[in-house]
């Protein structure tokens, strides 16, 4: 059995929203949108019972714009929007409504919507002028996840690479693509390595439910894992896999380093920034330099009270998305790594879950 009771408490939790239709009464326009979104933070959020939408907040926080897609554009995005993917000028947003729209990444007017060859799109990466997206398919189906592979010029899907369960997050090396496979509605252990120059595929093994993923100062692949409760027939848990810190040397997939979590604690949500990684664990932010050998002992964040469900750096900024009850509008955190301390609090989208630097 694969995780089974996780999979239908994920559900569960969603279908809180699934049976809500949203509308254009549950958006208000703004009179005048900026319709000038650079030098500031993009903020994705999700959407249920009201459209998924992105927010714009300028670098020094004196501008705040929510539902810049809707201002623009007189149109929703749906719901759930997932993530966002950047080239040049172009911003890409991807909807698990089977949807990706184009979008001028500074105007946010929409270019065009690609809707064929997708089946729960997740997460986007361009190489080569090429779209890469993971696509879980049927969650519960385990032989039908696949990367489509976008023409950038025409914004067709070319073809489909299929690929093990639960594609999850997607990051262009080189003529290589990293995929994490967090397992879909189930568990997985794998990150999948894309050759572009002939779609062939390599895995590397690491701990249970990778997700988080980026590049350090070494130009190494950084993979954040989890880790796994594990249930018997009757749903009742019986024991855990530990959670991780994966270094992989991209050049030759081979595993650096791995530095575990003790068994019962179940890290997610990670960013770098210069030398040092930031994640969150069980309401706390812990940082550690990417040289360390050993986990920290103590945070230097509590978020004892919020439901963090985004995480990100830039300069001496920490952002935790705080997605509440998820059912009222989502907080940014904002904090100042000087100090450790709340330097901000500006209300977003629904289910807000994704701070991108613009």
């Amino acid at each position: 059995m694969k995780n089974y009771f996780k999979s239908i408490m994920l559900l569960l939790s969603l279908g809180l929203f699934v049976f809500s239709c949203s509308d254009d009464d549950n958006i208000t326009p703004i009179e005048n949108p900026s319709g000038t979104y650079e030098n500031g933070m993009l903020v994705l959020a999700e959407g249920g019972s009201i459209s998924g939408s992105v927010s714009y907040i300028s670098s020094d926080f004196t501008e705040v714009e929510n539902n810049i897609f809707f201002n623009i554009n007189s149109d929703e995005l749906g719901t759930y929007v997932q993530s966002m993917a950047f080239q040049d000028g172009k911003g890409y947003i991807v909807t698990d409504n089977n949807t990706i729209n184009v979008v001028d990444r500074y105007s946010f007017e929409r270019e065009t919507t690609i809707t064929n060859g997708l089946s729960l799109p997740r997460y986007m990466a361009v190489s080569n002028g090429k779209g890469y997206v993971t696509n879980w398919g049927d969650g519960f189906v385990t032989d039908d996840d696949f990367v489509a592979v976008i023409d950038l010029s025409s914004y067709t899907v070319q073809e489909s690479i299929p690929v093990g369960e639960g594609p999850e997050q997607i990051l262009a090396i080189g003529d290589k693509l990293f995929v994490s496979h967090k397992g879909g509605y189930s568990t997985n252990n794998i990150i999948s390595v894309i050759n572009t120059t002939d779609n062939s595929i390599e895995t590397i093994e690491v701990a249970d439910n990778p997700d988080e993923m980026f590049v350090n100062g070494s130009g190494q692949l950084v993979v954040l894992s989890e880790g796994a409760t594990i249930y018997d027939a009757n749903w009742t848990p019986i024991g855990d896999t530990p959670g991780a810190i994966t270094t992989i040397d991209p050049s030759n997939n081979s595993v650096v380093s791995e530095i575990a979590f003790a068994e019962g604690f179940h890290p997610n949500l990670m960013a770098y920034s210069q030398g040092y990684i930031y994640y969150q664990l069980n309401n706390q932010v812990f940082e550690m330099s990417e040289a360390s050998t050993s986990l920290p002992t103590s945070a230097i964040i509590n978020l004892s009270g919020t439901t963090p469900y985004g995480l990100n750096v830039n300069g001496t900024h920490l952002f935790v998305t705080d997605a509440k009850d998820f059912a009222s509008l989502s907080d940014l955190l904002v904090f100042d790594l000087t100090d450790n301390s709340l330097a901000n609090t500006i209300e977003v989208g629904l289910i807000a879950s994704k701070v991108y630097f613009n």
